[in-house]
């Protein structure tokens, strides 16, 4: 307890964003619980398997489900990982904000954390809805259930346009329900037979796994009861620390109730085998079943809401922290977190519908879930561990923390991996698709600044006041917007200089350089404005959070409106037919995209990067609109990307 409390100690100076509240644990019930909430769906179909029922199966089952609940989602999500709040907002790459300026390397476990999370979310639709709708059989024992499953999760990912704002209001009564009934057809059956609690002794775990010759694809299936922790920390920004601390112990009993009651009937059929039936909604009377059914089926629905919701943000984090190509978001509702990637929507739409059809039963799903989910909890370990170093936590505690859920989750990992040729390969398939399409964004970006070249701005003051004055030179346009990238008020890029000057001569009364720093809090809306030549060239520097739409023709528009209102800036138009009206001038933005150039200098896997860049480039959102700029006033200029320090052959003249 002495590592709890020091931890609790060493962050309890931060500011809790979210008060206690009884809304607000109903709110958590709903958002948070979903995946987690729906594993008892499935946990112990996939221990038992097609294995005889044995003691030591029941009780070491229910041992390793205990202890896991525990280790992973109680003590490392609830009380550790939730202490890691970024202004109030979690998940791995608001974690990964936190920490990234302690070393480069960090945004591997951020990527690959990210990319796992992507591929759960097209899995666990699939594995929860079918769970649920298999229920049927108990009537229909030859029910077809792949076409109902897939008309339920189209029908889920054809509302999300609309936005979940009016369905969510529901969700928190819904699961609320939904606990309560696990927890009451669970608690049936462990009063009937109290000493099935026993099995909380970890010794149990111990022997099942120690004994068992199929302790690897036990430890797999376990692993399945706490796929939804890292939705805990994920909504920490929609529900708050206290409220899911508080909201965790009810769900937490509820889940350990039905898990133990399955534990009592599965006890009542020892040496034999499941046979095709589910424990779930074996606790279930007759006449209860197709309510029973019913309210799992919702559940399930529930549950891939919340991985789909929680899908479309980590993209728009991603977006912002340049690990993924610009996209497409629409915000349905003002409320905050509401927000949809059409992409992304299809993309995941797609991968459940294919899930469906390779796999069509939960119980072959079960194969291919968690080993994703593995990899995120693996790499929030170490993220975690970065972060508890920067809060200057002993170097012992960290050691210990490292040690110990690195043994557990390695060894999670190789009960998952056992289940590779089952359906494992599809998820790690998946997660390497989305891990390769963020690598190539990132590390292209890096080597286009390598050969990014900066110049001092100040050695072009005159030329530009002079160009600006000049009036042999058409009139490009009366305010001039440029993006830089520049970092340093003191410097631009060459290429913008060339634009201004050779390319075409741009004449304008104002010049303006706007800049973007995404900064690692998730909510900042600041900006700087340096007038270098008063009323010529002006920089106007905006510091966005990695969750703010990064509307720049709007927050342009504000700046300028109020440089207008202080008198600082004048925007009047300068011809004279119109500057008597005091009719403003005309604004135009200029975006240059760069272009590859074929060169050797480039090495082989650089040129196969920068390939793969243009194509991801072609299919995403364009500059100008993933800055929300208008079309109507943008110019697009085509740079290359020089990348060659070679001298060209000498030409020899011959005549």
């Amino acid at each position: 307890m002495y590592f709890c409390d020091l931890i609790l100690t060493k962050v309890s100076k931060q500011k809790n964003i979210h008060k206690l509240s009884a809304a607000g644990l109903l709110i958590s019930l709903g958002i948070i619980y979903g995946d987690i909430g729906t594993s008892p769906l499935y946990v112990f179909k996939a221990i038992a398997g097609d294995r005889i029922i044995t003691t030591d199966l029941i009780l070491g089952g229910l041992s390793c489900i205990f202890w896991t609940l525990t280790l992973l989602t109680t003590l490392k999500y609830v009380i550790i990982t939730l202490r890691a709040d970024n202004k109030g907002e979690g998940g791995i790459l608001s974690l990964y904000s936190l920490v990234r300026r302690k070393a480069k390397w960090l945004v591997f476990p951020a990527m690959i954390g990210a990319s796992a999370l992507l591929a759960d979310g097209m899995i666990t639709p699939p594995i929860t809805v079918s769970a649920a709708v298999e229920g049927l059989r108990t009537f229909y024992p030859t029910m077809y259930t792949v076409p109902i499953v897939i008309t339920i999760i189209s029908l889920l990912f054809l509302i999300q346009q609309f936005g979940s704002s009016l369905v969510g209001r529901a969700f928190g009564p819904l699961m609320f329900l939904w606990f309560g009934m696990m927890a009451v057809l669970g608690g049936v059956y462990v009063l009937q037979y109290p000493e099935i609690l026993k099995a909380i002794n970890p010794y149990y775990a111990y022997l099942l796994l120690s004994t068992n010759p199929n302790a690897l694809y036990i430890l797999g299936a376990v692993f399945l009861c706490t796929t939804g922790a890292e939705a805990l920390y994920s909504d920490l920004g929609h529900c708050g620390r206290s409220n899911i601390r508080i909201s965790w112990m009810f769900v937490k009993t509820c889940l350990l109730l039905n898990y133990f009651g399955q534990g009592v009937w599965l006890w009542h059929n020892q040496g034999t085998t499941l046979g095709g039936e589910n424990p779930f909604f074996s606790l279930m009377p007759q006449w209860f079943l197709i309510f029973g059914i019913c309210i799992a089926t919702v559940a399930a629905v529930i549950a891939s809401q919340a991985l789909i919701s929680g899908s479309f943000t980590l993209i728009s984090e991603a977006v912002k922290l340049n690990l993924w190509p610009k996209v497409k978001i629409n915000y349905p509702s003002n409320q905050k977190g509401q927000l949809y990637v059409p992409s992304i929507n299809t993309i995941l739409w797609l991968g459940c519908v294919v899930v469906v059809l390779i796999f069509k039963e939960s119980q072959n799903m079960e194969g291919a879930y968690g080993l994703a989910i593995n990899l995120t909890f693996l790499m929030t370990t170490i993220l975690i561990s970065v972060y508890l170093k920067r809060i200057k936590m002993p170097n012992y505690i960290i050691v210990i923390f490292l040690t110990i859920y690195g043994f557990v989750e390695l060894g999670f990992l190789a009960g998952n991996m056992a289940k590779f040729m089952h359906g494992g390969w599809f998820t790690l398939t998946l997660a390497s698709i989305f891990l390769s399409v963020m690598w190539a964004w990132s590390r292209a970006r890096r080597i286009k600044n390598r050969f990014v070249r900066f110049v001092e701005i100040e050695d072009y003051y005159p030329i530009i006041k002079e160009l600006s004055d000049d009036e042999s030179v058409p009139k490009y346009a009366s305010q001039l917007v440029y993006l830089t990238s520049a970092n340093f008020k003191s410097e631009v890029e060459s290429k913008i200089m060339y634009s201004i000057l050779q390319k075409q001569p741009k004449r304008a009364d104002v010049y303006w350089l706007v800049h973007v720093d995404v900064m690692d809090e998730p909510y900042t809306r600041e900006y700087k404005v340096d007038f270098l030549i008063p009323n010529k060239l002006i920089r106007v520097d905006f510091k966005l959070g990695f969750r703010v739409e990064q509307q720049i023709n709007v927050f342009f528009r504000t700046v300028v409106e109020d440089l207008v209102k202080r008198g600082e800036v004048d925007i009047t138009s300068k011809y004279h037919s119109l500057n008597k009206h005091k009719i403003v001038g005309d604004f135009r933005f200029v975006v240059l995209e760069k272009v590859l150039s074929r060169s050797s200098v480039l090495s082989f896997v650089e040129s196969f990067v920068m390939d793969y860049y243009f194509i991801l480039k072609k299919c995403s959102l364009s500059e100008e609109r993933g800055f929300g700029l208008d079309v109507s006033f943008v110019t697009i200029e085509r740079v290359p990307l020089i990348v060659s320090s070679q001298s060209p052959d000498e030409l020899k003249r011959i005549g």
